[in-house]
């Protein structure tokens, strides 16, 4: 926040105390989910504060532990099946809100995003009994379908917030010059849109690999991921192995996340 050096010494004061105000905000808010960090280093068998000491025996008992690892390939398995369906499906969605002859089309937005309103405990129950009908219950592509259905919505509004600035007369052009539609898609408007599909493709995993609530309605004993192994493990045991397991999700959201918004600066820009 740059001040000018006209400011009386009251807007000073009244600056200072909203930027404080502000830090205390932001510090409460993030603090407390950074706090498993240092528990997943503590050499002790227990949460305890200050550190007994330093070990990275917790991180070794996640990476070394064949339950762990299983848990963690299967939410990376459903995260990139979630994310290749929601990338793909979110992006025609978007295309095809971004056409002003649709009829409907803040009816069919609304519906598309409801995900993102509708707790998801209501979607679990609605997935659950919906896909026990078909066969799909405690299968791979029914977790997948279903987290699918949680992070399109990401996709949709990150891809249409891209084609926002995206100027429909160069498919116009395009069509003159001969291309088909698909032609004219991939070598005109997707390079356009790239920024904001792959931002909404970063949000899309990580909202699969993060779902808990889903997954625990949907999946079997042997179809545990990460979350779920996270979960059970505050039931059945409560060990440090937890923090770390959830360092290393929130280290991987914070990455993807970064890259997401990195992505969407770039988007912008051009």
């Amino acid at each position: 926040m740059l001040l000018s050096p006209y400011a009386t010494l009251g807007d000073r004061l009244r600056i200072g105390v909203l930027i404080g105000w502000c830090a205390l905000v932001l510090a409460f808010l993030v603090l407390p989910i950074f706090v498993p960090v240092p528990l997943s280093v503590n050499s002790e068998a227990f949460f305890t504060f200050p550190l007994a000491g330093f070990s990275w025996r917790w991180y070794e008992e996640v990476l070394g532990s064949d339950q762990w690892r299983e848990a963690i390939w299967h939410s990376i398995v459903i995260a990139i099946g979630a994310t290749v369906l929601a990338t793909g499906l979110g992006t025609l969605a978007a295309i095809g809100l971004t056409n002003p002859r649709l009829p409907a089309r803040r009816v069919i937005m609304g519906i598309l995003i409801s995900p993102l309103i509708v707790p998801v405990v209501i979607t679990a129950v609605g997935a659950y009994l919906f896909y026990a009908r078909f066969g799909l219950a405690s299968t791979f592509s029914g977790i997948i379908l279903a987290h699918t259905a949680v992070a399109s919505p990401f996709v949709v509004v990150t891809v249409g917030a891209s084609l926002a600035n995206f100027d429909r007369a160069l498919m116009n052009a395009a069509s003159i010059c001969g291309a088909r539609p698909w032609t004219a898609f991939r070598r005109v408007m997707l390079p356009a849109i790239l920024p904001g599909v792959l931002s909404g493709a970063a949000f899309a995993f990580v909202t699969s690999f993060d779902e808990l609530v889903i997954s625990l309605f949907l999946a079997s004993a042997d179809q545990r991921t990460l979350p779920m192994q996270m979960f059970t493990g505050l039931r059945e045991h409560l060990s440090p192995a937890i923090t770390a397991a959830a360092t290393l999700m929130m280290s991987l959201s914070i990455v993807l996340l970064i890259v997401a918004d990195r992505l969407a600066h770039r988007g912008r820009r051009d």
